[in-house]
């Protein structure tokens, strides 16, 4: 029999996990979540038929498995409520907050428990994210395992070394989409600058980057060959790129990426000092 699995928190993160355990033939009975909007857990019983309650120790004392999917900014207050039931029952824990380090939250739990960090990304939402996962000394292979089977069911899994490198990965997948959906709109744009209506040019752009993606996964060769590839000499692809490497496409994405790491670690810091 799978292990049961509980959730603090309902939100949209909490709910594509659900969902993808759920399609991957996990059962509803075996799910409990804890939630304190009564619309959140109306909406997680009627859409999964999973329990849902507004007390977080249930979770803890009828689970093994508790994922922490709460706000930063409420995971103190909420592992503070379950102290003695950690204490008690000794779960493997699993935190999809970002930006909180596991000395803090094992310091907030009153307790050293297995602590797995996953920092999944919101194409989650659709079963195709992709998430970082760092575990502490205390989880074994088994815990590794099971957390890996878990984020498995909303996409692709890294595992990580260090769990500073949390903080690249929030830099790089974690705040990554909305850096394609920017380019997004500035194709969309310009497309509609060029006389194309809205609907024209949102379907050109939103295919070619969903082919785009699609080619740069199912092909081995790494994305410079197939830049290369698409890029004849003296070309149109050829000019465009020209353009954009002189106005400095590389600093401009590079230092966004580096101000978002950094604006990581940063907030670990300022959370775990509450």
């Amino acid at each position: 029999m799978k292990p049961a699995i509980s959730f603090i928190g309902g939100g949209n993160m909490a709910r594509s996990i659900i969902g993808g355990l759920i399609a991957s033939g996990f059962e509803p009975d075996r799910i409990h979540v804890s939630d304190p909007q009564a619309d959140q857990r109306r909406l997680l019983e009627s859409r999964f038929k999973v329990t849902a309650s507004p007390d977080n120790a249930s979770c803890v004392t009828a689970n093994r498995i508790l994922v922490l999917a709460v706000k930063p900014q409420v995971m103190q207050q909420a592992l503070a409520s379950v102290q003695r039931e950690l204490l008690a029952h000794r779960p493997m824990l699993i935190s999809i907050a970002a930006g909180i380090r596991i000395r803090d939250m094992l310091r907030w739990a009153g307790c050293e428990l297995p602590l797995i960090r996953a920092m999944p990304n919101t194409p989650a939402l659709v079963n195709c994210g992709v998430s970082g996962l760092f575990a502490n000394t205390l989880a074994e292979a088994g815990h590794r395992k099971t957390a890996e089977q878990i984020m498995q069911s909303v996409g692709a899994v890294v595992w990580l070394d260090r769990e500073r490198d949390i903080d690249t990965v929030t830099g790089i997948s974690g705040s990554g989409p909305a850096y394609f959906f920017r380019l997004m709109e500035i194709m969309m744009e310009s497309a509609r600058e060029h006389g194309l209506d809205a609907e024209a040019a949102r379907t050109l752009v939103l295919e070619t980057a969903r082919g785009a993606a699609r080619l740069a996964v199912n092909d081995p060769a790494p994305p410079s060959d197939l830049r290369r590839q698409v890029t004849s000499p003296r070309g149109t692809t050829e000019a465009a790129l020209k353009r954009m490497e002189e106005q400095g496409i590389e600093m401009i994405v590079k230092s966004g990426i580096d101000a978002a790491i950094h604006r990581s670690d940063e907030l670990a810091t300022q959370l775990g000092d509450t």
